[in-house]
């Protein structure tokens, strides 16, 4: 089976909505980073210590899920409705295909790596 590696950009208060709608349809495994980074969002003005300064990146939460096929349609329709706020900066999901994936400790290869 073919695999698929698919990552979504969030908010950060959506993170545990998102994981506990992931849990829901089976999914175990996600490694999940706080990152930097704007889109059609951009940056904003915030005041500090009296001096006005631009925030180019905002704080969002990366998540990397590794998935067959079979179930890579129902894991983005479940993280794009749990993430969605309907307002701008809500993210962005990717999907690319996986070539290989080895288990370090059994040397497990492809889906049986998962």
């Amino acid at each position: 089976m073919a695999l698929k590696k698919v990552e979504a950009i969030i908010k950060p208060f959506k993170l545990d909505e998102v994981k506990e709608a992931l849990n829901e349809i089976g999914i175990q495994g996600i490694t999940v980073a706080e990152v930097k980074g704007f889109g059609r969002q951009k940056g904003h003005t915030e005041l500090y210590r009296g001096a006005e300064y631009v925030v180019d990146f905002i704080p969002k939460i990366k998540m990397e899920i590794i998935v067959g096929d079979d179930i890579v349609g129902k894991v983005v329709e479940t993280i794009e409705q749990a993430a969605k706020t309907g307002r701008i900066g809500d993210g962005k999901i990717f999907v690319t295909p996986v070539e290989e994936v080895v288990r370090i400790r059994t040397g497990e290869r492809g889906e049986d790596a998962l």
